[in-house]
């Protein structure tokens, strides 16, 4: 994202019916044929889609989809597009998390840290999670906020293989914020989640629940694992 135009979020979580492997393996090859077309209509349509498995990682949950667009009727469409479409038919959905990217009030110029998946290639894991303050958090001062958040994001910073992207949900979910991570380093990214464990910011939070974590893989892997061919 180079300019100000808005940028809506969404993170999908998605189960896949375990009827879909036994079905022929024609079939299932097809089926995956289908489901790709349709994510290059929705691509040509204006909407990023980052795909993840995860297969055996959280119970219900196979894929994990990062959906980016200009508009939240364009994640409507290539969602609506890929359920109707051959292996889009079997995945459920398990969790959906929306956001709206916006400057941050505490971060005068981003880094690429900060920047994350909106720049360059995706890394090797995506973690993402619904995430939510008290009230007491907002009715602090500026000045008091800005404190606490510089802790956190000198703690942030001290780990540089690791992006984070902030979206706002005020108001279109349930949470605050839908944030997620991307990193090729899981040991760094626990080491930085424990020490932000310690910060005065980790007192105002409500919520941070489903932690959702995928294994960057392009939707025809994703096919292929799932079980598109008899390989």
């Amino acid at each position: 994202m180079t300019d100000d135009r808005p940028l809506f979020v969404q993170a999908v979580a998605l189960g896949l019916d375990p009827a879909w492997r036994r079905l022929e393996a024609g079939v299932r090859a097809e089926d995956a044929r289908l489901l790709l077309d349709a994510e290059t209509r929705s691509a040509e349509a204006g909407v990023r889609a980052l795909t993840y498995s995860s297969f055996g990682l959280e119970p219900g949950v196979d894929m994990l989809m990062l959906r980016l667009a200009p508009t939240l009727d364009a994640i409507e469409s290539a969602g609506a597009r890929f359920a109707r479409c051959g292996l889009g038919r079997y995945l459920t959905v398990r969790h959906s998390l929306l956001g709206l990217v916006q400057p941050s009030q505490y971060v005068t110029k981003p880094t690429d840290q900060e920047r994350s998946i909106l720049d360059g290639e995706p890394r090797r894991y995506l973690i993402a999670y619904p995430f939510t303050k008290t009230a007491e958090w907002y009715l602090l001062s500026r000045e008091a906020r800005q404190g606490i958040m510089n802790e956190h994001m000198r703690v942030g910073r001290a780990h540089p293989t690791i992006r984070q992207l902030l979206a706002s949900s005020f108001g279109i979910d349930d949470a605050d914020f839908l944030v997620a991570y991307d990193t090729d380093d899981l040991v760094a990214y626990v080491d930085l989640v424990r020490e932000l464990r310690a910060t005065e910011g980790r007192r105002s939070t409500v919520s941070d629940r489903p932690m959702l974590l995928g294994i960057h893989r392009r939707l025809e892997e994703f096919a292929e694992m799932a079980g598109a061919t008899d390989d």
